[in-house]
């Protein structure tokens, strides 16, 4: 099974009326949805065989505990040639299930481009931030507006009852 033929392009609409099991994208081929992450459905799906694994000593703060056990994870996507560390604790097995969702990422990106969920996401998310600030902006200069205005009422020249 190749990667290609692993992805399911459901988009969010058909979810929510409901999943009929066969991608829109790619017709006759059927959709494999991802466990755990709830919001990105259509990510690819990782053959084991196309993937190789190694175990190295990590890198970084943690003394005896990262400099003499080889818990990071370095995984090497076959195919494509992409390659994904995984340090993220000193569990073994959590690194390994990280790597994978982190290389599954990658390759949504690889093969999608622009239009893989997890740029989307991530286009969403700063967007909202950037709305957020604007609205943050726009309260603060309506404030200094107000605070100005009530100072040049109580100037002393002003006789307002």
């Amino acid at each position: 099974m190749s990667l290609i033929s692993g992805l399911c392009g459901v988009s969010s609409r058909l979810l929510r009326g409901g999943l009929s099991g066969v991608s829109p994208l790619l017709p006759g081929q059927t959709c494999v949805l991802t466990a755990g992450k709830k919001d990105l459905v259509d990510l690819p799906v990782l053959d084991e065989d196309e993937l190789e694994e190694q175990f190295v000593r990590g890198s970084g703060p943690g003394g005896q505990a990262t400099n003499k056990t080889s818990n990071c994870v370095v995984l090497k996507h076959i195919p494509t040639g992409v390659v994904v560390k995984c340090h993220q604790t000193r569990s073994v097995e959590i690194n390994r299930k990280r790597a994978r969702d982190i290389m599954r990422e990658k390759l949504d990106v690889l093969y999608k481009g622009e239009l893989s969920q997890v740029l989307v996401k991530k286009k969403e998310s700063e967007l909202r931030k950037q709305e957020k600030k604007r609205k943050s902006n726009d309260n603060l200069e309506r404030k200094r507006l107000f605070h100005e205005a009530m100072a040049a009422d109580s100037k002393p020249g002003s006789d307002t009852v």
